[in-house]
C-alpha cells in the first residue's frame, strides 16, 4: 500500500511537471465559434483569425471545397455539385465533422507558425447548450488538435472582452448580439446572477429582411443581399429626430411574379419596420432581465448602465433603443465583434481565471 501511495504521488507531481512544461511551450488559443463567425484568439499575440463560419463541400463526394471567406465568395453562386453550409446552428454544432475539419483549419492557421505544441483551447458557448451539445463542441476542439477544452459562457466572455469589471462585487449587465443567439447576463463576483439564450440575433433578422422583400415587393434576394441591406441602412430607431437621416439603397434580386432580374430602391425606415419582430424581441429580453435583477445589483445598474456586445451592437440606434425602452443608460463594446474572442484570450492567458471561471462555467 506504501509503495502504491508513493508511485501515485510520483505520477502525480510528474504530470504538474509535464503539465507546465507543455504549458510553457504552448500557445493556447480562445475561440468565438460563432454562428456567423468565427474569431481565434492566440496568446500572446491577439486575433490572428477572424472568418465567416461557412464550409463549401462537394456533395457527391463529401470533399471539402472552401472554408471560412473563400466559402463565403461562393454563396449562392455554387454549381449543384457543392453546397455551402453552416456547420454552426443558434451556437451549436449542427455538423460534428465539417465543424471538426473547419476547427482544424483555422488552428492550424492561428497556431503552427507559434508553438509546436498542441493548444489549451477556450470555447465560448451559449448559456442555453445542451450537455449533449456542449460535449459536441469539445469533441469537435479536440478532434481538431487541442490538448485540453474549457468552455467558457458566451456571455462571460464578451463581458470580459468588452472590459466590464465581472470579478467585482457589484452587478453588470451584458447584451452579446451574435449572428446564431442574443445573450444577455447580469454579472457578479465572477460569476452569472441572470442569463438568457435568445435564439434570435444576427441571421433572423437577414431572414426577416428577406421575408419583406418576398411579402412587400415580390422580390427573392439571398442572405448576403439581406446582410448587406442592413449594415448599410439597417436600424432600430427613427435616424435623426425629424428623418433627416433617413437613406436608401438599389436592391437587386429576382422578379417572383415574372422569374426575371429586376432592381428597385428601398428606404432605411422600410428596412426598420422589416426588422422590428426581432428587435422586439431582443429588447423584450433585456426588460425581462431587468425584472429578474436583485434589488441591490438593480442599484448598480443604474449606476453603470448596461453594455452590447457582438456584430448586432453594430445596428443603427439600438443602443437608442434599449435606452428608451428601459431608461437606462447603454454603452457599445471599444470592438464589440471581437468582444468574445478577446474575452476567451484573457480567460486562457490568466490561470487563475481559467480554473475559477471553468469550474463555474462548465
Amino acid at each position: 500500500m506504501k509503495n502504491k501511495t508513493i508511485r501515485s504521488g510520483i505520477r502525480e507531481s510528474f504530470m504538474n511537471v509535464s503539465g507546465k512544461f507543455l504549458g510553457a511551450l504552448a500557445s493556447d488559443i480562445g475561440v468565438d465559434l460563432g454562428t456567423a463567425n468565427t474569431i481565434v484568439y492566440v496568446s500572446g499575440v491577439g486575433v490572428v483569425v477572424n472568418e465567416p463560419t461557412i464550409v463549401a463541400i462537394n456533395n457527391k463526394t463529401g470533399e471539402i471545397i472552401a472554408i471560412g471567406r473563400e466559402a463565403q465568395c461562393m454563396l449562392g453562386r455554387t454549381p449543384g455539385i457543392i453546397d455551402t453550409l453552416r456547420p454552426m446552428k443558434d451556437g451549436a454544432v449542427a455538423n460534428p465533422n465539417v465543424t471538426e475539419e473547419m476547427l482544424r483549419t483555422f488552428i492550424r492557421r492561428a497556431h503552427s507558425r507559434h508553438s509546436i505544441v498542441p493548444p489549451r483551447i477556450v470555447i465560448a458557448v451559449p448559456s442555453s447548450i445542451t450537455e449533449l451539445e456542449r460535449q459536441a463542441v469539445k469533441s469537435a476542439a479536440e478532434r481538431a488538435g487541442a490538448r485540453k477544452v474549457y468552455c467558457i459562457e458566451q456571455a462571460m466572455a464578451a463581458a470580459i472582452g468588452s472590459g466590464l469589471p465581472v470579478h467585482d462585487p457589484s452587478g453588470n449587465m451584458i447584451i452579446d448580439i451574435g449572428g446564431g443567439t442574443t445573450e444577455v447576463a447580469i454579472t457578479s463576483l465572477s460569476g452569472t446572477v441572470y442569463s438568457k439564450s435568445l435564439r434570435v440575433a444576427g441571421n433572423e433578422m437577414n431572414d426577416a429582411i428577406v421575408q419583406y422583400m418576398k411579402r412587400e415587393y415580390a422580390l427573392l434576394i439571398g442572405e448576403q443581399t439581406a446582410e448587406e441591406l442592413k449594415i448599410a441602412i439597417g436600424s432600430a430607431y427613427p435616424l435623426g429626430e425629424n428623418g433627416e437621416n433617413e437613406m436608401k439603397k438599389e436592391v437587386r434580386g429576382r422578379d417572383l411574379n415574372v422569374g426575371l432580374p429586376k432592381t428597385i430602391t428601398v428606404s432605411s425606415v422600410e428596412i426598420r419596420q422589416a426588422l422590428k419582430d426581432p428587435v422586439d424581441s431582443i429588447v423584450n429580453s433585456v426588460r425581462d432581465a431587468l425584472e429578474q435583477c436583485p434589488p441591490e445589483l438593480s442599484a448598480d445598474l443604474l449606476d453603470h448602465g448596461l453594455m452590447l456586445a457582438g456584430g448586432g451592437a453594430l445596428l443603427r440606434g439600438l443602443y437608442k433603443r434599449i435606452e428608451n425602452d428601459t431608461g437606462l443608460s447603454v454603452s457599445i463594446a471599444d470592438e464589440p465583434l471581437l468582444a468574445v474572442a478577446k474575452g476567451t484570450g484573457f480567460i486562457v492567458e490568466r490561470e487563475d481565471v481559467l480554473e475559477k471561471l471553468a469550474l463555474t462555467n462548465l
